[in-house]
């Protein structure tokens, strides 16, 4: 059997077509990587980091291969790409000091002689699971501090990003059996979380619930980053202007299909009207385009499913009673475009209001206060993202610290991501310990805590 993916501008490309491992090959590929392990891990700290650099210098050196492969295989516009070429390199770079940093601190014993040390060590072999948006930066961002601290890696990338997936690993250079990529699905998936030391997972809630459930199972440690439905509040202080420009940028952008994207915006009191007819303007000029072209935005949307889907919702909402500001359709020229949508008055208990359809695609709510919007914001188990547009910093303040949100923006969009920082949602967004920064480092290790007493007879 092969996976195959497709470039979602012109469906008759066909970018790469492979083999999949199926499940014994996969657990054959764990075996291989734990083999790989106490060489990886015993050559110390300086061969590590300068593994990680060379990545980083590689990826670098191929910089506009890398963003002409993603821009082909997953759609994304050319100025995106070659940001998260760009921030995939920074990366590997940031993760090749990880290796030089305290694995761990010696502590006074309560009583008598002899030190007690805490040390963390690597699991052994780390299990990731990727989807297909981000096919550079987050398997990235999951390997690089796994392999830093000592575990080998095998990754299972979304069909979607095979292509970029080998690339990046070829590129990479490590040892064999260090960083293994397994394409395929979910057999795949599953047989890499049934056998893997430590699981690290991004992607739909429902396949993430199965990775936490089949993890936990069997007492590995699992990370777990899963759907968004992201809300950005607007009050009637905030400069509409800019807020629209932020917010179709986090609506459109690379066709709404990141984690943090935004889907609901909820306007206090008087900033309705007028952020309405600023953020319908901005949005009806940011085109769905060839994603090849550097002043693209938006691009396609990433499969034919993904296009029903998305307006599927949209004609829905409309047949319950939504207004379509904006957008609505399909763009009229092959690939799996649409167009960017704002819908007003959705009404209660509709899907758009409820589940994440990672698209361009908002709906635009009115709340009296603060007190409603961030009821309203808070009212989904989705919580990953959101945004707070205002020139007041109290009211800014107060939002940020009411929200429940894992990632906050004060007059920026919703979407961005600081690598050096942790990342993450609450609720049903997210399970387990956050990814990037330094957090990272602790969940793919584990806490030992030795005693050593002086030698010879007690006195």
């Amino acid at each position: 059997m092969t996976v195959s993916s497709y470039n979602p501008a012109d469906p008759a490309d066909l970018v790469v077509s492979v083999e999949i491992p199926g499940a014994a090959g996969t657990a054959a590929a764990v075996d291989r990587a734990r083999a790989a392990q106490r060489a990886w891990s015993a050559a110390g700290a300086a061969a590590r980091s300068a593994a990680l650099t060379h990545a980083a210098e590689a990826v670098e050196a191929h910089a506009g291969e890398l963003a002409a492969l993603a821009v082909r295989e997953v759609g994304k516009p050319l100025a995106e790409a070659r940001g998260e070429v760009a921030r995939t390199a920074a990366i590997w770079r940031y993760y090749a000091q990880a290796p030089y940093a305290p694995s761990g601190a010696v502590h006074e014993p309560a009583a008598g002689e002899g030190l007690l040390l805490t040390r963390r060590r690597p699991y052994g072999v780390a299990g990731l699971i990727t989807p297909w948006n981000f096919p550079l930066a987050i398997p990235s961002w999951k390997a690089a501090p796994a392999l830093a601290v000592g575990n080998t890696v095998v990754l299972k990338p979304a069909p979607e990003g095979t292509a970029c997936a080998l690339r990046l690993a070829e590129l990479a250079g490590l040892p064999e059996g260090v960083l293994t990529v397994v394409p395929g699905g979910a057999a795949e998936g599953a047989a890499l979380v049934g056998a893997a030391d430590v699981v690290s997972f991004t992607g739909s809630t429902a396949v993430g619930q199965a990775v936490i459930a089949a993890g936990t199972a069997r007492g590995v440690p699992v990370q777990a980053e899963l759907g968004g439905l992201n809300a950005a509040i607007v009050l009637p202080d905030a400069d509409f202007g800019r807020a629209a420009a932020d917010l179709a940028a986090a609506i459109a952008g690379y066709a709404g299909q990141k984690c943090t994207a935004t889907s609901r915006v909820i306007a206090i009191g008087d900033a309705y009207g007028p952020l309405v007819e600023a953020l319908v303007k901005a949005l009806a000029a940011t085109v769905a385009g060839d994603p090849g072209d550097p002043g693209t935005v938006c691009g396609p949307v990433v499969n034919a499913a993904a296009l029903v889907r998305l307006t599927g919702a949209i004609d829905s909402a409309r047949v319950a009673g939504a207004e379509v500001l904006t957008g609505g359709g399909r763009v009229d020229r092959p690939g799996w475009f649409v167009e960017p949508t704002l819908l007003a008055q959705v009404p209660a208990g509709h899907p758009l209001l409820s589940e994440e359809f990672f698209g361009p695609v908002a709906v635009v709510l009115p709340a009296a206060d603060l007190d409603e919007a961030v009821a309203i914001a808070n009212s989904t188990p989705h919580t990953l993202a959101a945004s707070v547009h205002t020139g007041d910093l109290d009211a800014a303040l107060a939002a940020a610290d009411r929200l429940d949100a894992g990632m906050i923006r004060v007059n920026a969009p919703s979407t961005g991501v600081d690598f050096h920082l942790p990342f993450g949602g609450t609720k049903s967004a997210g399970h387990g310990a956050r990814e990037q920064g330094q957090a990272v480092l602790d969940f793919f290790t584990a806490s030992r805590t030795v005693t050593l007493l002086p030698a010879g007879p007690a006195r």
